[in-house]
Order: C-alpha cells, then structure tokens, then sequence
C-alpha cells in the first residue's frame, strides 16, 4: 500500500522517485543521469530520516549523475516489522542498487548511519570483493567511532530492553524536539521540513521499527575493527566534512578519524550541527567541491 503523505513537496519527491525491488526488500531510489564526466554521485543517508536528507543539496550538484535510495526500513522503502536490520544487509541493497544503476566509477557521500554503510563497502573494496568502482567516499557526522560519540537519551533507550516500548510511545511531538535538538543554533530546524521528516518515517509505521532499525550501533562496536581497518587501509582518496556543532558526532569522533587516517581532506562548517546538508546545503556543497 503506498504510504499516505499530506505533503506537495514530499509527494512531488516520490513522484519523481522509483521503487526498485531487490533480493532484501522493495527500496525507494532517485537516480538523476547527468551530462558531464565526473563519477557519478552514490548518496547515502543516516537514521532515522530518509533521503529526502538530500534534496536540498541535490539542486546544487550541477550536471554529476547522482543516485539516492531510502535503505530498507526508512522513509519510502518497505518496513517489515519482525525483520534484523544489520548494516551488512545495507551495504548489500546499496551494492545492488550501483549496479541497476551505475557503470562507471563512483564517490559516496554518506551521512550518519550511511557512514558505517560506507565503511563496509570500503572493507569489501580492500577485500577485492565490491561489484562497483569505488572512486572516493565522503563521511559526515557519523559515529563511526562509537566511544567517542555522545548519544542521545533516546537512542540509548532505543537499544536498550525498553526499545519496544520507546518506539511504541514515539510521536510526531517527541520527534520533532529529538530532531531540532541535533540541529545547530544558527541554523535551527524548520517546522514543515520537521514534519516532511515525520510523514516519511511514519509511512508504513516505520516508527514503529526504529528499535530494530538502532541495532546498528551495536554493530559498530562488533564490527569496529573492521570498518576503523578500512577507514585506515582503503587505498582510495577519503574526505571528512563535518559540521562542528553537532551533539552526537562530535568534533571528539572528527579528531578520532583523523588519527586513523591523517592524510584525509577535511572540510569544516563551524556553525552547523548534525545535519550539514540540510543546515547550510550551500556550504556543504562547497565542502564536497574542495574534497573531490
């Protein structure tokens, strides 16, 4: 059943989407072919929002082909219920979504979750064992380094016995205060785009899941030595661009990256929090354009 959303601009934004039916789960995607030579662009996004994270970067990619999806158990994708979400299974639909899509080489912007995402495919690529060209990947605001990160109450919650029952009582209120306490002062969260938010993961009773989908952090600590192994092993070019207010990556797990892999480009955005790309697109886009 398609998701009731009250919204134009997030009905346009399916509108201009596909659903794209993968051995894991049906997935929402974007792909937007471009005219110039550059890779192309694979943008992934963090949880608990969609890729709707980037539509208001998208505008200002210039001509790049750019390829987007919701990961299974977000936004416009399907949500089972009963289902292990794992950040190998993410990686597996990101693999297959490149290949549908994708033929020359690629750079990975990722956000968040999405960060952890890309450091499996960056394992898998040292490995020889990826199924596209990984040209250059891009992390921001990802606790990638999970002991150096500051969680919110909620998400400690979320992983904890009472996760259940967290993501029972969870409502459009409590999210809007969870999300515009992770954004920046300078630029505070904006009260319709708070609720595109909401719709998109409320679709599908996707928040719902959400203590499902926060077993991820989990998985970071399991799996640290392998995704930390590839962010300092990966041969190919990595960028760090990180908005310095944020309150959960903090500029603790910015520096923590650095140690690991020292030779990384960095670009900062001194006043924003933890969603760079939708606080200042302008400036996040003129970070990518100085990393890649």
């Amino acid at each position: 059943m398609e998701a009731e959303l009250r919204d134009d601009e997030l009905r346009a934004w399916r509108a201009s989407g596909t659903t794209l039916e993968t051995p894991w789960g049906t997935v929402f995607t974007r792909h937007r072919r471009g005219a110039g030579t550059d890779p192309a662009l694979l943008l992934l996004h963090g949880y608990p929002t969609s890729s709707y994270d980037w539509h208001a970067v998208l505008p200002l990619l210039g001509d790049r082909t750019v390829v987007t999806l919701d990961f299974l158990g977000f936004g416009l994708s399907a949500k089972p219920r009963r289902h292990r979400y794992t950040l190998f299974e993410q990686a597996n639909i990101v693999e297959y979504v490149a290949g549908e899509y994708l033929d020359g080489s690629v750079t990975v912007v990722a956000h968040d979750m999405g960060t952890s995402v890309a450091t499996e495919l960056m394992a898998r690529d040292c490995e020889h064992a990826l199924d596209f060209r990984l040209d250059r990947v891009i992390l921001s605001n990802g606790s990638v380094l999970l002991d150096r990160a500051s969680l919110r109450p909620v998400q400690r919650l979320l992983r904890s016995p009472a996760g259940p029952l967290v993501a029972a009582l969870g409502n459009r209120r409590v999210f809007r205060r969870q999300l515009a306490a992770v954004y920046s002062p300078a630029h505070p969260l904006d009260p319709a785009d708070a609720d595109r938010h909401w719709q998109l993961l409320a679709a599908g009773d996707g928040h719902r899941v959400l203590h499902r989908l926060a077993g991820y952090l989990g998985e970071r600590v399991r799996y640290a030595p392998r995704w930390h192994g590839a962010v300092r092993e990966w041969p190919g070019p990595l960028g760090l661009l990180w908005g310095l207010r944020d309150p959960v990556a903090t500029t603790s797990v910015l520096d923590g990256l650095r140690e690991l892999r020292p030779e990384a480009g960095v670009v900062v955005l001194p006043e924003a929090g933890h969603y760079p790309q939708l606080e200042d697109p302008v400036g996040y886009v003129r970070g990518l354009a100085d990393l890649w």
